[in-house]
């Protein structure tokens, strides 16, 4: 039996899609300038692709972070990180890309990233970057 897959060439693209595409992390004001707190951000299903394989990852991505004049939005951060989940990229550089952008978007006094890939092929990885201002 031969399978056939829907066609989905030419059909515009869902508005989930075309939120994730546009996707940013957007900061707003800390509300608590001054006043050395953490905040803790779990996204239980990162997905993208094995730049070697085309085979799906995926993984748990936390954010650890003590902002300091910004905090990224949450549904900033959902949308910038399922925007990884048709990119070939190493588990490597999609962690070190995340913790890239995240400085870039709200330079925050300190964060970590931790990226706990699902295990393939009998291998477990985590990845955990960080940085200090």
């Amino acid at each position: 039996m031969d399978r056939v897959a829907p066609s989905t060439m030419n059909e515009p693209l869902k508005y989930g899609e075309r939120l994730i595409e546009e996707g940013q992390l957007i900061t707003f004001p800390n509300p608590r300038v001054g006043r050395k707190y953490d905040i803790r951000v779990t996204v239980p299903e990162f997905t993208c692709k094995c730049p070697f394989s085309g085979y799906p990852d995926f993984a748990t991505i936390e954010i650890h972070y003590c902002p300091d004049e910004s905090v990224v939005e949450l549904k900033a951060i959902k949308l910038y990180i399922n925007s990884f989940r048709d990119r070939y990229i190493s588990h490597e550089e999609a962690v070190n890309l995340i913790l890239d952008d995240f400085v870039a978007a709200c330079n925050p006094l300190e964060v970590t990233i931790k990226g706990d890939f699902n295990p393939r092929g009998n291998v477990h990885t985590v990845i955990e970057v960080s940085h200090k201002k």
